[in-house]
């Protein structure tokens, strides 16, 4: 098959020779503006667009171009985009260079020039490509930043591994903080849907009366403000990966329909009457108690059962101790070389603190504090107090007795179970107590069983 190519511009005309033109080594696809653009593209997932600069409904102005430029780069990164305008002000094509437009050519287009140009621009595409998915299979560790050489992580790493090579939908658990859109992301890296777009929608950042326009789209004047056809969360991943966080927090009603396209792979617009065929992958996650939830009638039990067709469980930074200063070393590196302070380690010191600190924020409290770390540090050591971890014998609260022998026993019981992956009969041995003894300090001390 050849190439596909993606031809955007107002100019029915000019479309229709740059086509004639090309399509005997180019699969050539068009479009008139930015809506269609983004659609075609979509659908299409070409690595080469001629892009015209002066699109309705502004064709006169750059800025319907530019913006269509900023969305398909937002949409693939790695996408060549080529201007073709006829504007005559020399700045409009720097703008273009500066958002990420790989080349330009002025009209009326030389046909050789061109032809030369997109034979450059294909090659360069796919030697991209290449050489990202070799690094891809060369590194099957690297998730996506996903770091940790703990048995509890080889664990995730190994369920990404198995359920990337299915459509299946997944149910990302874990406390806030844990990096479920980043095991969501190396989900979609490792599948074979990665050239699809990675949609992702935080469901409880979005007012109820809004989330099911964000999800479905709407069309115009479906409602009081709907003033133009709104493309939504579910529509735009499209052959690709759609990711639902904190999906405790979606209503009954946009449950049902969430639950209708998951088992039909069809969607309605707000206001629109057409159904629209969607094939995309669900990924969805939580830190909130859905079996809870379906008790209480606040989340239907089918929704869950359909969304949860594979559960991947994310410990906390706090039983990741074989992790965590490997982390910590490459996210203050990260960190350090975007704030151009090369050079920074940790002292002594606050490699003991962090080792104490519970890290209940987990891994993202451990990359805000370094970040907090890089701006309050003076000299090339990073102290306890940059990063606001202090000694937790010095300033813990006055207990009493009793407090602090519970304390003692929950340490005991943690360490223990952590020793031993779990296994109750190998930790209450440990400990010289029986298992019903342990079973009952757990439940008194507000651990959760295994």
């Amino acid at each position: 098959m050849n190439p596909v190519l993606l031809i955007v511009d107002d100019d029915e005309e000019i479309r229709t020779q740059m086509k004639w033109g090309l399509s005997e080594d180019y699969e050539v696809t068009q479009a008139f503006d930015r809506e269609s653009a983004l659609e075609r593209f979509r659908v299409h997932k070409p690595m080469v667009v001629i892009l015209d600069l002066g699109l309705p409904p502004h064709p006169n102005s750059t800025e319907e171009g530019l913006a269509t430029l900023s969305e398909l780069l937002e949409l693939d990164p790695k996408l060549k985009v080529i201007i073709a305008s006829g504007q005559g002000d020399r700045s409009n094509t720097q703008n273009a260079i500066g958002t990420g437009a790989y080349d330009f050519l002025t009209k009326p287009i030389d046909m050789d020039e061109m032809q030369l140009l997109l034979k450059r621009c294909f090659h360069v595409a796919e030697l991209e490509r290449e050489y990202l998915e070799l690094k891809r299979q060369t590194q099957p560790d690297a998730f996506e930043g996903m770091i940790g050489s703990s048995q509890v992580m080889q664990d995730v790493f190994d369920t990404i591994r198995r359920v990337a090579t299915s459509d299946a939908s997944v149910m990302i658990l874990g406390e806030s903080g844990t990096g479920k859109e980043v095991a969501a992301r190396a989900i979609h890296q490792q599948s074979n849907r990665r050239d699809g777009a990675f949609v992702a929608i935080n469901c409880s950042a979005i007012p109820e009366s809004l989330l099911e326009s964000e999800l479905f789209g709407h069309e115009k004047g479906s409602f009081t403000g709907a003033h133009a056809q709104h493309i939504g969360k579910i529509e735009q991943s499209k052959g690709g990966t759609l990711f639902l966080d904190e999906i405790g927090e979606v209503p009954l009603p946009v449950q049902v329909k969430l639950l209708r396209f998951l088992q039909e792979g069809y969607i309605e617009r707000v206001g629109g009457r057409e159904a629209i065929q969607v094939n995309s992958r669900i990924l969805a996650a939580t830190n909130a108690d859905l079996k809870k939830g379906m008790t209480n009638g606040s989340f239907r039990e089918d929704f869950y059962f359909r969304l949860a067709v594979i559960e991947l469980n994310l410990p906390p930074l706090r039983d990741r101790d074989e992790d965590l200063l490997v982390l910590a070393t490459a996210l203050l590196q990260r960190l350090a070389n975007e704030n151009d302070k090369e050079g920074l380690n940790f002292a002594k010191k606050t490699l003991t603190a962090m080792e104490q600190h519970q890290w209940p924020g987990n891994v993202r409290e451990l990359q805000n504090r370094i970040r907090r770390a890089i701006i309050m540090c003076e000299g090339k050591a990073i102290s306890p107090k940059d990063m606001q971890l202090f000694d937790s014998r010095v300033i813990a609260p006055r207990q009493t007795l009793k407090e602090a022998r519970e304390n003692v026993d929950r340490e005991l019981l943690h360490s223990a179970l952590k020793k031993h992956k779990g296994k109750i009969t190998n930790a209450a041995s440990e400990l010289g107590i029986t298992r019903p003894t342990f079973y009952e300090l757990m439940d008194k001390l507000g651990i959760e069983r295994p």
